[in-house]
């Protein structure tokens, strides 16, 4: 294959990745930017839960990553984000066995993306300055850069061959999260993730359509609910769900889509004690 050919290779391979995520084609700028396998490999990423688990994930490679995503932008160069990679088996059992999910425990790489404002904290102690910044905004930072980190390890990890899945859910458990890891007062849990060699390639999420989520110039929703509409019977279609969610309380919808599966989601109460262990955690949220 030649150059000019490893390059119309890339690009088919991103417009067909862009076109089946969102249902519609995205076009290239006429002048191909640089990077393109970097723009394909993103495009076709995909969360993978199934691991070859006799292929070990080195504790070198880890470290190489994390530096690539403690590489990623930070808030006024704060750098309020810490990644604690869990290899001790005792303080992974206990944590993963609050997720209650085989494919979790039994990954090759577990790690908890963290947001830490307390060095912050740390530092106007030792230089002898106040600190009149301890409201909402001390936490949102912290957080906001520790999932900048976390969607840049994504990258670098996927870059090598390696598959990753994130795990929000980790937050229904900050508390006993946060007691096992020895997080301090100021640090929090922001999201757990799964690494390793995939055993299968897992299958690319479709998307809302651009017009949704791209705006230009300001906020539109004209023809929001028929967009979504539409996406629901896409995703019905392509990618449906293998469960109906709560469907004893709800019973069974002979269209069940994406809108009605985050509706059933979100009828029921989540993290209800996130906020009372943010404030335990020392964050003044007004």
């Amino acid at each position: 294959m030649t150059a000019d050919d490893a390059v119309q290779d890339e690009a088919t391979r991103l417009l067909r990745a862009l076109e089946h995520r969102f249902g519609e084609p995205v076009p290239i700028a006429d002048r191909t930017p640089l990077g393109l396998s970097t723009l394909r490999a993103i495009a076709e990423r995909r969360s993978i839960r199934d691991y070859d688990t006799g292929r070990a994930v080195g504790r070198d490679l880890v470290r190489l990553l994390a530096a690539v995503a403690l590489s990623s932008p930070t808030k006024s160069d704060l750098q309020q984000r810490d990644i604690v990679v869990l290899d001790d088996p005792v303080r992974r059992g206990r944590v993963t066995a609050l997720l209650g999910e085989r494919w979790i425990e039994t990954a090759p790489a577990f790690l908890v993306f963290c947001g830490n404002n307390r060095r912050q904290r740390q530092l106007q102690e030792w230089r002898g300055r106040s600190f009149p910044n301890d409201h909402l905004d001390a936490f949102f930072n912290a957080a906001v850069d520790a999932g900048i980190a976390l969607a840049t390890f994504v990258t670098a990890a996927e870059a090598i061959g390696l598959g990753c899945c994130p795990i929000s859910q980790i937050r229904n458990h900050s508390e006993e999260v946060s007691r096992i890891l020895d997080l301090p007062q100021h640090v929090f849990p922001v999201a757990a993730m799964t690494l390793g060699w995939p055993a299968r390639p897992g299958a690319i999420s479709l998307r809302l359509p651009l017009e949704v989520t791209l705006h230009e110039d300001s906020f539109q929703e004209h023809g929001l609910r028929e967009s979504i509409d539409a996406y629901d019977r896409r995703r019905a279609a392509v990618q449906p769900y293998a469960r109906q969610r709560y469907e004893g309380d709800y019973g069974h919808a002979e269209e069940y889509g994406w809108s009605e599966d985050k509706a059933r989601q979100y009828s029921k109460p989540e993290r209800t004690d996130f906020g009372a262990f943010v404030r335990s955690k020392g964050f003044n949220l007004r």
